[in-house]
């Protein structure tokens, strides 16, 4: 059985907008997370991944930070990326696009001969994450509001 979407890094014309735009719904609007905090200026150097359903439309994306970008969420450690803005669009949850584009950030990761990944997990997420492979550490901490832990996984 094929699968109903493709995961790939976002570098057609339009990807990015289709990023923002699938991060606009599921974090501005659902979450309530403030648009100024939900974009910012690593987004412009950041690797973004999309996920596309078979009719054209974006399911999901996540962005992967790395080098003095990813340095100040990763302990200054230049051999680990960054993991953020993850999202996946209401219509989209359950079909398995989370895991994809988490293992696509995690191939850009790997392509450009990073070692790890981290991320800051909303807490109601970790189960997910753990799944995955990340392991969380440190304390709880507050982001855009809302309670989030750091996690790893080696590559």
């Amino acid at each position: 059985m094929s699968t109903p979407y493709v995961v790939r890094e976002a570098v057609e014309p339009g990807d990015r907008e289709a990023c923002f735009a699938v991060r606009k719904e599921v974090f501005v609007a659902e979450q309530g997370v403030p648009e100024d905090l939900e974009y910012d200026a690593y987004d412009a150097g950041a690797v973004h991944v999309l996920a596309i359903g078979e009719d054209g439309e974006a399911l999901g994306t996540g962005r992967l930070l790395h080098g003095g970008a990813a340095a100040a969420k990763t302990g200054g450690d230049a051999s680990v990326g960054s993991l953020g803005r993850l999202a996946v669009t209401r219509e989209a949850r359950g079909l398995g696009v989370g895991a994809a584009l988490v293992r696509g950030v995690e191939e850009a990761a790997r392509a450009r001969a990073l070692t790890a990944v981290d991320l800051h997990a909303q807490t109601h997420a970790l189960g997910f994450y753990e799944r995955l492979g990340y392991v969380a550490y440190g304390p709880e901490f507050p982001d855009a509001g809302m309670p989030h832990r750091a996690m790893r996984r080696a590559l």
